[in-house]
């Protein structure tokens, strides 16, 4: 286990500047990117975007204790020695990340998908984690900047690191493949998600595979079973890819056995002999736990540790948790929404039919483009042709021809705000209820008015803007 640290060398080094130059007596604690959190000795680097200039920040940054930025323009500061000029500070902070990637000798692991990619990663880190120290990444730290800032916070202790890769734009998964260098690169499932600038299932699919192209040849490609063009496609990039999850595309060896689904009470099943207790509802958890023990098993860690891990596992804030408000059970599944998930989201409920009187309070499912009017008619017709005694159409759902021809059983609305009043007539106080949304349309904003009328232990703070 080597330790690492920045200096102004190998800052140099990592974003091609003349190293002759470098100060030997200059050592950074580490890399940030927010004025805000700047921690004493700090390398600052200033990123612009469309509302905002970090290099408005660099005087405060210095001034909290960074002691070098990387900038794209000039800025006035007492110490400029210590200033590193580049092109473009986004691209800077992969290049800081690609260093630190080639100083690692751990093993990366590097996860997408259009959906289940947070949820596998959070597995993999539990079922990981009782054998080998890992570093994960953080929520869905997944982008161009926050990949990059996880491969900076690596700790020299690290045994695994675990990254999480997002795209809503093509080459994005590339480029962050490409400084992540991982050894193995998993694809949990593709569907029509980031449409708006993908264009098409092909071109998202086209997008997740990049991944695998990083990989093939040099490390495991690792996939889940569903839909069939994925593994099709990534058979074609890796002949000897793994496939995990339910079905008979999954490798027999990464399949569950005896499988027990208890709906919202989460999932039993048994793997190389031992017995799994899943609490997270919904069969894609099976699926993204099969792949999860998967990443596992590659790292040589024991099946009877990896399970335990997995067994200790409970669902993240606003992705699929059941909370008890009074007599309603509501699934707070609202982090993201597109297709894929919201057949998931609404075959849960649909699970629940014949205990409960259920609810879909359903919001819109953002950056579909073009096809977001066709693809929000195909899933309301699919609540529609599900047990469920009613849907709250919110947003987008509102505006289909099937929310205007279904009225016995469809609450249309602009928001949650408006569609709450009648809502909350039609409300018993026993149902299950879900909320499943895009994360911009902040539909957990409904619990503390649901709180309010039902009651609650725990009261949730509304949602901040």
């Amino acid at each position: 286990m080597s330790r690492f640290a920045w200096t102004d060398r190998s800052v140099r080094e990592a974003l091609g500047l003349r190293a002759e130059r470098a100060d030997d007596g200059v050592a950074y604690s580490g890399v940030s990117t927010d004025s805000r959190s700047i921690a004493e000795g700090d390398l600052y680097v200033a990123l612009t975007g469309e509302h905002f200039d970090g290099h408005d920040f660099v005087v405060d940054a210095l001034a909290g204790g960074a002691i070098g930025a990387v900038v794209s323009r000039s800025v006035t500061v007492e110490a400029p020695e210590h200033l590193y000029s580049v092109e473009d500070t986004l691209v800077a902070l992969g290049a800081l990340a690609a260093y630190r990637r080639r100083a690692l000798d751990v093993p990366v692991v590097a996860i997408t998908g259009s959906s289940g990619k947070t949820g596998t990663k959070d597995l993999a880190r539990v079922a990981i984690d009782g054998a080998r120290r890992v570093h994960a990444t953080s929520g869905n730290f997944n982008n161009r900047i926050g990949m990059p800032l996880t491969l900076l916070a690596t700790p020299s202790e690290a045994e695994v690191v675990i990254l999480e890769l997002g795209s809503n734009e093509p080459g994005e998964i590339a480029t962050l493949a490409a400084i992540a260098q991982p050894d193995i690169g998993v694809v949990t499932t593709v569907g029509e998600s980031h449409l708006e600038k993908l264009g098409s299932l092909d071109g998202v699919l086209t997008e997740k595979l990049d991944l695998l192209r990083a990989v093939a040849g040099r490390g495991t490609c690792l996939v889940g079973d569903d839909p069939a063009a994925l593994v099709e496609g990534a058979r074609a990039i890796c002949p000897s890819l793994r496939v995990a999850g339910w079905g008979e595309r999954a490798d027999p060896a990464l399949r569950p056995e005896h499988v027990e689904s208890h709906v919202l009470g989460g999932h039993r099943f048994h793997w190389h002999g031992e017995s799994v207790t899943l609490a997270l509802p919904g069969r894609h958890s099976v699926a993204n736990a099969m792949i999860a023990l998967a990443i596992a098993e590659l790292l040589g860690v024991d099946a009877k540790d990896a399970v335990r891990g997995i067994s200790s596992a409970e669902p993240g804030a606003l992705r699929g948790e059941v909370r008890r408000i009074g007599g309603l059970t509501v699934v707070v599944d609202c982090y993201n929404a597109n297709p894929q998930s919201v057949r998931a989201a609404l075959d849960l409920l649909q699970g629940q039919s014949t205990a409960s009187r259920t609810v879909a309070v359903l919001g819109t499912m953002l950056e579909l483009g073009e096809a977001g009017a066709r693809l929000h008619e195909e899933m309301l017709r699919l609540a529609l042709s599900l047990d469920i005694d009613l849907i709250v159409a919110t947003g987008a759902f509102a505006a289909t021809t099937a929310a205007t021809t279904a009225a016995d059983r469809v609450l249309r609305a602009d928001d949650w705000q408006s569609a709450y009043p009648a809502l909350r007539e039609r409300l018993e106080g026993d149902e299950v209820v879900l909320l499943k949304a895009s994360r911009g349309v902040a539909l957990e904003g409904i619990l503390p008015a649901l709180e309010q009328d039902f009651g609650a232990d725990t009261p949730t703070a509304p949602a901040e803007a």
